[in-house]
Order: C-alpha cells, then structure tokens, then sequence
C-alpha cells in the first residue's frame, strides 16, 4: 500500500500486521527511541494491577506488552487478530498466553477481567466504539480500562517536528529495519488522523466507560486513557 485506508477491514489489517511481525518489536523500539519500554511500564502501572488479578491486553501482537503486564504478579492474556504477530511472539514468549480472536467479538463471558488495556490497536479498528464496549462487556464492574495509544503533543514547535519526523522520517527508518517498510506509511497516517486526547476520552465516555481521565506520555507524543467500568 502506497497510502493509508482508515477504513481498514479486519482481514486486512490482519494482513498488513502479519507482514511485520518477524521484526515488530525491533522496529518499534528502534522508530520510538527505546521509549516503547517506558510506555509499557506506565500502562501496567496506570492499571493498578494486583496479584491474582485478571487482566486482557487486546491488540497484544506479539506479546510484549502482555508479558510486561505479568510482572504485577496478574494473570495475562493477549489476544490479536494476526496469527503471524501470534506466532511470532509464542517462538520468543511461550509461556505467555496468546490467544487469536477479533476484538467486536471478543471470546470471553461477560465480567471476566479485572482490568483490561489495549496500546498502540485502537485506532487500527474498524469500529473503535464497538471494540470499547466489547471491552466493557468483558469487564466486571469497578473493572478499569487504560488505553495507551498515540496522541497529539501538547507543544506546538514540537508537535510540527513529529509531525515532520512521523510523514517524512519514520517510513525511511522503516525501509532500514522493517520487514514490511510500506506498512508503516499506513501506521504514520493513522496516528496524524488520530483524534486527540480529548476527542478520544469523549469516545470512551461514549461507549459506556466511566470516570475518564488521560496523561500524557513524551510530550503528547502518547497518551494513557485511563477509565472504570461502573
């Protein structure tokens, strides 16, 4: 693809994922600066997750970011639409649980989880506000919901220098390190087209969340969504 189609259907972004996968989690930390590590961090710390909890990572890819919510000592489950990024992160993380499935038909009874969180998936939906009732279905009540997903820098001087580094540097490091270098013209396009901060928090709030709060991360550049299921 030569330019992004927001429109994405599920098999198609599953598609484009499935090209990424062998060097996903290189790509990523290479094009964020190492900062990817840091935002994982801060997503298991916003979902104030206890041992014994149970806890959904939706839009898990290979598993990274499942495995980071581990270390609180809950019970972790990832779920993606692409089995090429599945199969990728069991060959690295077998003992993490990666489960296919399609986020507007998430395969779990209602209130299952304790806490559930998607990063950097959101926005490949083809229906966000579906994905986030889905997400509230499978959540208990006084369940919390963080969403880690890029956002708009608060600085303008240093929102028009990523927009710069996002349109016109990322696809060239992309070339460099990536296994599917085109993919990522579609990915830089739908962070520009992403709502911001305050757009997506009145999504959340739509979709039957509560107490919606955010904050940013590197300027903006990400920002964590956090909110309670009531």
């Amino acid at each position: 693809m030569s330019r992004a189609q927001l429109d994405k259907q599920p098999h198609e972004v599953a598609a484009m994922f499935d090209g990424v996968a062998s060097k996903y989690d290189l790509t990523n930390t290479v094009l964020s600066f190492g900062q990817d590590r840091g935002w994982r961090r801060a997503t298991r710390s916003a979902l104030g997750l206890r041992p014994g909890d149970r806890v959904l990572d939706l839009g898990a890819g290979t598993g990274v970011s499942t495995e980071e919510l581990a270390r609180s000592g809950a019970y972790a489950v990832g779920l993606d639409l692409s089995l090429g990024m599945l199969l990728a992160g069991r060959r690295v993380r077998p003992d993490v649980p990666l489960l296919a499935g399609d986020a507007l038909r998430l395969p779990f009874a209602d209130a299952t989880f304790d806490a559930v969180t998607i990063s950097f998936a959101l926005r490949n939906m083809v229906d966000t506000g579906a994905a986030l009732r889905e997400l509230a279905r499978v959540t208990r009540p006084g369940g919390r919901l963080v969403v880690c997903e890029f956002s708009h820098p608060t600085n303008r001087a240093f929102r028009t220098a990523y927009l710069s580094y996002l349109m016109r540097s990322l696809p060239a490091v992309a070339r460099a390190v990536s296994s599917n270098p085109d993919a990522y013209v579609y990915l830089a396009e739908s962070i520009r087209a992403w709502p911001d901060q305050a757009g997506l928090s009145a999504r959340i709030m739509e979709s039957g969340w509560e107490k919606v709060a955010w904050r940013n991360l590197t300027g903006g550049v990400v920002a964590l969504h956090r909110a309670v299921r009531v």
